[in-house]
């Protein structure tokens, strides 16, 4: 997998701006560091993540937080790409039926559990009604399974803001009960409980709600994908023309993507 190169920079750029406003803003940057702030917040959040969901599920949340600096499975080269691999299989079903699909499929669909499973159903035998009825199910379940770590990550990014004002109310509790000593001591007492406030909006801002977000994308468009294969899947089982395919797959494509038969004969 390659690096995210867009992804990277804006993380980069985002944490640089946060540092970079803070060394500008005061001559001492180190009174933005509380490991106690920094504990209440971080593990603070974790806890009530395992608690709310299972653990299982939480880690996986976390490890798919790395995995966004990692470019996309699926592009648009990818998808245009699809229709072009569906027309050739058209003519070879065309020529010698269903059952000629399977030697030329087998390479191509190793390691894409989908598309196996749905070239599997057109040499089957089954009708176009029958395999987009499987795949539209196979497609919605595994998109439900593969967003419970987005519901999880917007999770902690609400949550993580709450700890960061439970640390900060813990901070003011303490500060008031020093009241009665030195009264040069509460600025400074002030400015560490609110730094566990800014720790859980940088969080939440900067790393759980981004992650999320791309996360979810990623997976609509793999869904997008997954129906563009099925729709010509569906059409090959009913034994449509290539070009009828092309035409229809084209359809739920960008219009500068699109796939044409024409222009490949050339």
């Amino acid at each position: 997998m390659k690096l995210s190169i867009s992804t990277l920079i804006s993380l980069f750029g985002a944490f640089g701006l946060f540092i970079g406003a803070i060394f500008i803003s005061t001559d001492d940057p180190t009174i933005f560091l509380d490991l106690a702030s920094f504990i209440m917040v971080v593990f603070g959040t974790l806890a009530a993540g395992f608690i709310s969901f299972e653990p299982r599920y939480v880690l996986l949340s976390l490890k798919l937080v790395g995995r966004i600096m990692f470019t996309p499975k699926v592009g648009r080269d990818i998808l245009k790409a699809e229709v072009g691999r569906m027309i050739k299989w058209s003519y070879i079903v065309q020529k010698g039926g269903p059952p000629a699909l399977e030697k030329e499929a087998a390479k191509a669909a190793r390691g894409d559990k989908f598309l196996r499973f749905g070239v599997d159903l057109v040499i089957s035998g089954y009708t176009g009604p029958e395999v987009r009825d499987i795949l539209t199910n196979l497609i919605e379940t595994s998109f439900g399974r593969n967003t419970v770590q987005v519901n999880i990550l917007r999770y902690l990014a609400s949550a993580s803001p709450a700890f960061g004002m439970v640390g900060t109310l813990i901070g003011l509790i303490i500060m008031l009960d020093n009241m009665g000593g030195d009264p040069s001591a509460l600025g400074g007492a002030l400015a560490i409980a609110m730094i566990t406030t800014l720790y859980g909006v940088v969080f939440a801002q900067l790393i759980y709600k981004p992650a999320a977000n791309k996360i979810m994308q990623r997976e609509q468009i793999i869904r997008f994908r997954n129906y563009l294969i099925a729709e010509g899947l569906v059409l090959m089982a009913d034994n449509k023309n290539p070009r009828f395919i092309q035409d229809k797959m084209n359809s739920y494509l960008d219009p500068t993507i699109h796939f044409s038969i024409d222009k490949v004969r050339r």
